[in-house]
């Protein structure tokens, strides 16, 4: 997974130290962040939504939505609130208890404690 950021510094530092993302230093700067285990969803392209990233090798690649999960988003919230980071109203969905944080170059993520089964213990 590669985000592209507008501050991509200020970014990566806020994954290491408000996130508290564990990461290799690539050199220069580089932090490469290991990653919780994953899910992928594919989801239909909408009128109104449009997400697709400027490409790779003259070809358009599929864009995505960042979202992180948890377990108890209510709780992940109030540590976020401890660290200064500000959430979005909290929505409830039949997927899901949602929210966003912006991160320091303004870009918003997405934050969410699923109410669907997950992929994440399969073998």
């Amino acid at each position: 997974m590669l985000l592209y950021s507008r501050d991509a510094a200020a970014d990566r530092e806020f994954f290491r130290d408000v996130l508290g993302f564990r990461y290799v230093d690539a050199g220069d700067g580089w932090m490469i962040f290991a990653m919780s285990p994953a899910e992928a969803g594919i989801h239909p392209l909408g009128e109104t939504a449009s997400h697709e990233s400027g490409g790779h090798a003259g070809q358009p690649l599929m864009g995505a939505v960042l979202y992180l999960m948890c377990d108890d988003l209510a709780a992940f919230v109030a540590s976020l609130k401890g660290k200064n980071v500000e959430c979005s109203s909290i929505e409830t969905a039949p997927w899901g208890v949602t929210t966003t944080i912006a991160l320091p170059s303004g870009s918003r993520i997405g934050i969410y404690q699923p109410r669907h089964p997950t992929a994440l213990d399969l073998k």
